[in-house]
């Protein structure tokens, strides 16, 4: 039997391969930034009857792992990522609350050095930009 590159991260994490695992793992690979109800929702889908209980401790378990990184912007409720082991950040729509990936910032601002440590050794930097996508812009221009 072949394993999956699902399979593979899961036990190189320490992780028992289960199947409500790779449900969510599946789900958030081909969903980033999914919240938890759509989670349960496509890993029902993909897996059968799993519990809500089950998909809150596998996101629990992943997170914990490093395997997803749990984001919650401003105003939204708590979603979950597979991109992890990098410092990218996120551009939110104020209207629909679509989400996407933005590599590191780059520039002057927004300002990535922060102005006082306070004696922390800081290694992330989390920054969240917020506007309006495409369609949500082309309807408020019409």
């Amino acid at each position: 039997m072949v394993e999956t590159d699902i399979e593979v991260q899961l036990r190189q994490s320490g992780l028992r391969v289960t199947r409500p695992r790779v449900a969510v793992l599946t789900v958030l690979r081909d969903h980033p930034h999914t919240d938890t109800d759509t989670i349960i929702r496509r890993v029902r889908d993909v897996a059968g009857d799993v519990s809500h209980q089950a998909v809150y401790d596998v996101l629990r378990a992943l997170t914990d792992a490093g395997l997803v990184r749990r984001i919650q912007p401003s105003g939204s409720v708590a979603r979950y990522e597979v991109r992890v082991g990098d410092n990218h950040h996120h551009v939110v729509c104020r209207s629909c609350g679509f989400i996407a990936d933005v590599d590191c910032a780059v520039g002057e601002a927004p300002c990535l050095d922060a102005s006082a440590d306070h004696g922390f050794l800081i290694d992330q930097a989390e920054v969240t930009y917020w506007g309006l996508c495409a369609p949500c812009a082309a309807a408020a221009a019409s």
